[in-house]
């Protein structure tokens, strides 16, 4: 349904339910859109919703028919300092799930994830998601499952050769602004993760996430 909101109302969404509203929902809809109308959405599915008239109570109506566009692709990255802007992008390319990474090279430790959900809640509304994609706590790069991994290989940009395929690939890792250090190369050549080249040129690590999961999202 064109033109009309869309909020994000939690995964356990169905009809006939009434929520209560928020006082941002409530002036989002009345002052900003006017209107008392939206698509609430969540956990896959989008129904018609109606604000009451004292505008504290979201009342879910019939389920549309519009099937969520997002994919089952989990995202591993190392937290970069634009990661608001790497987030915002992939969630908008259908991403389910982002797993944070400490790579060796890490330098963003102090991201704000309270505002990091905000932003890919923000993202999915957007992009006409039924579904919000989850952001998992960090985890050290030695802590991975580095099996049935892609990973964006910035060694094509030096002249070496990449003949890695995605193939069925769930998981895709993206490195740190500085890069893969050469024993996180090591590890991931002897787990048999596949790199991929993102071309012959170094990218900004919200770039490459974005190019990365394109290359993989058929």
């Amino acid at each position: 349904m064109k033109n009309i909101p869309r909020i994000f109302m939690g995964d356990d969404l169905s009809c006939g339910m009434s929520i209560p509203a928020d006082k941002g929902t409530a002036h989002y809809l009345i002052r900003v859109m006017r209107t008392n109308k939206c698509l609430a959405f969540g956990g896959g599915r989008e129904f018609v919703a109606t604000l009451s008239d004292d505008g504290r109570v979201l009342n879910i109506g019939e389920q549309t028919e519009h099937a969520d566009p997002s994919n089952n692709l989990t995202l591993m990255f190392a937290p970069i300092k634009r990661t608001d802007d790497l987030l915002n992008m992939v969630t908008q390319m259908g991403v389910a799930t982002f797993q944070p990474v400490i790579t060796e090279r890490t330098n963003a430790n102090h991201i704000n994830w309270t505002r990091m959900v905000k932003i890919v809640v923000e993202a999915a509304e957007q992009s006409n998601r039924n579904s919000v994609p989850k952001i998992l706590p960090p985890k050290k790069f030695s802590e991975l499952d580095l099996r049935n991994v892609v990973f964006a290989d910035e060694r094509a940009a030096y002249g070496h050769e990449i003949t890695g395929e995605t193939g069925d690939i769930k998981s895709i890792l993206i490195g740190p602004e500085g890069g893969f250090s050469d024993a996180e190369f090591n590890a991931l050549d002897a787990a048999g993760a596949r790199g991929i080249s993102l071309g012959k040129t170094i990218l900004r690590a919200e770039l490459a996430a974005a190019i990365a999961v394109a290359r993989v999202v058929k």
